[in-house]
């Protein structure tokens, strides 16, 4: 909104600094103060009003130390960051862009839908909340919503090889830039392969047995693979909020490398000095990410330990899919595994548990397990280690795969 009156201001009556809301850096700056604001000032009033309704957390005894003690902590605490994401991208971000449209569907698609899950939970004292049926329902239908959109919409595009800078001037016509990109931008369902030169992969390539009109069956294996991203994600994000400032440190990490990858994604200059998609528009996604970042990080302010208050579902499944489809916005989606290797872990430890004990009950009579407790940060806790250097030591890792991710640039 204040983008399109700042722009209004600077067109029609030269306002000195209006300028400056043309510039995404300026603007991505913007929305991690804003947002950071928001969640500091809105958080406090929103635990304080859990308190007195006496909103708290229902916590099943696992026999973990330290447990009794997060008995009746506020929840629901997932509209902070819910709210500190939406307010600063609806005032900065061009709310014309595709791109910021969908992930402000994503936002509030499975933030309602987790609020609902944790309103079934307290207010109607129902421990198991919403049906698993129900939630990967939800997530099925952002999934598809996504991929329908990313393939049918012609504002979805990419250029696959960006020319040269000096190219593009001399071949600039005088009317502006937007005429000469649109002629060499087109959609498409191709995505990065990390580690690998040349590293474009398109989906409609596993239909090439159909014959020569196979590219036009390409949404028959580009819209499971987004359904099956989204909904792995945004489960895994879901098990890792287990543990105070565990999800929202290792999302916010992810979240700065998600901007960077935006940033030059989105920047046509970037993009052909690193050999990688030009993607046209996604650049405005840095203001989005700019915002989920801080909302994450001034959610750490009352969720570190010990946490004055818990996401819920409210925050996790949100802050899951927002990941799992930004990366599929900016065709990175196959750098998920590296990148959220927190939350691959955990998902991994949980079906590796629940297969391990049910195929040796089946066979000896007697269920095992490979690890103590799942997810894996319960594990770890059970092994006697603090809850705080647990997550710290996670946030490390964390951040180490983040950097990896970055590398994945230039090495190849």
């Amino acid at each position: 909104m204040l983008y399109y009156l700042f722009s209004y201001l600077d067109q029609y009556f030269d306002l000195p600094g209006a300028g400056m809301f043309q510039y995404i850096s300026f603007r991505a700056a913007a929305a991690v103060i804003t947002s950071l604001v928001i969640s500091l000032v809105f958080g406090k009033r929103w635990i304080t009003y859990l308190n007195k309704r006496q909103v708290g957390e229902i916590v099943r005894d696992l026999g973990l130390e330290g447990q009794k003690e997060k008995q009746g902590t506020p929840t629901m605490g997932g509209l902070i960051i819910l709210a500190s994401i939406v307010i600063p991208t609806l005032l900065f971000a061009d709310l014309a862009n595709v791109y910021i449209i969908l992930m402000l569907f994503t936002t509030i698609w499975l933030g309602g839908l987790g609020f609902y899950d944790d309103y079934i939970k307290v207010f109607k004292q129902d421990k198991k909340g919403l049906s698993p049926r129900l939630k990967i329902t939800g997530q099925v239908i952002l999934g598809l919503v996504v991929g329908l959109v990313m393939y049918f919409d012609d504002a979805v595009v990419m250029r696959e090889k960006p020319v040269q800078v000096q190219q593009i001037v001399q071949e600039m016509p005088q009317t502006g830039k937007q005429s000469r990109f649109t002629l060499s931008e087109h959609r498409s369902t191709k995505t990065t392969i990390p580690f690998i030169k040349n590293n474009e992969f398109d989906y409609a390539v596993l239909l090439k047995w159909m014959g020569g009109d196979y590219r036009q069956w390409a949404f028959l294996i580009f819209i499971p693979f987004v359904i099956l991203i989204i909904t792995a994600v945004s489960n895994g994000a879901n098990l890792t909020d287990g543990m105070d400032g565990l999800a929202v440190g290792t999302s916010a990490i992810i979240g700065v490398t998600l901007g960077i990858l935006a940033w030059v994604s989105g920047n046509f200059i970037f993009a052909d000095y690193l050999n990688i998609m030009y993607l046209p528009n996604t650049g405005e996604l840095t203001i989005f990410i700019s915002a989920f970042v801080g909302a994450n990080i001034g959610f750490m302010w009352y969720n570190s330990y010990p946490a004055q208050v818990f996401m819920g579902d409210t925050g996790s499944l949100a802050l899951g899919g927002i990941i799992a489809v930004f990366a599929i916005l900016i065709r990175k989606e196959l750098l998920i595994p590296i990148l959220c290797g927190i939350f691959l872990a955990e998902s991994l430890s949980v079906l590796l548990q629940v297969s391990y004990f049910k195929y040796t009950r089946k066979k000896f009579g007697v269920g095992k397990r490979i690890f103590l407790m799942a997810p894996l940060h319960h594990h770890y806790q059970k092994q006697g280690y603090p809850e705080p250097k647990i997550v710290q030591r996670f946030l490390i890792v964390g951040i180490m795969l983040a950097v990896l991710t970055i590398i994945t640039l230039k090495v190849r």
